[in-house]
């Protein structure tokens, strides 16, 4: 048994250019912060949700093989300000898809990331101003 207790990050590692279009885009849009990174070799960004680091940016030097997402199907974000989310990416054109899960009493919001990643955030319905 390894005690494991959930999930501590998720990891995306692409090329520089492609990297900082992701940051933007968790930032600006998805709404986490930068945060402290210890000072590892490779170069990148720790994005963080409240006090977690849960989004993790390295920059692929292209010295190592290359990556894909592989079987990723997508991440997802517990989130609040549906609203705001929805006006942020009304605004940057960024088209998304909503669905309902009202057994678990959330608002499914779904969009490609720059890497082409999908990512849901859950919003509580009851949050929702529709």
């Amino acid at each position: 048994m390894t005690g494991v207790r959930g999930l501590a990050h998720i990891n995306l590692h692409a090329p520089a250019a492609l990297i900082e279009r992701v940051r933007e885009f968790y930032i600006d849009i998805v709404g986490l912060r930068d945060g402290p990174r210890p000072a590892f070799r490779s170069k990148g960004y720790w994005l963080y949700a409240g006090d977690t680091d849960v989004l993790h940016l390295s920059v692929y030097s292209g010295d190592e093989g290359p990556h894909t997402t592989g079987w990723i199907d997508h991440i997802a974000f517990s989130c609040s300000d549906l609203a705001g989310t929805c006006h942020r990416l009304d605004h940057a054109g960024i088209p998304y898809r909503l669905d309902t899960v009202a057994s678990l009493n959330q608002m499914q919001l779904f969009v490609r990331d720059p890497a082409d990643i999908v990512v849901e955030l859950n919003f509580p319905i009851d949050l929702y101003k529709g």
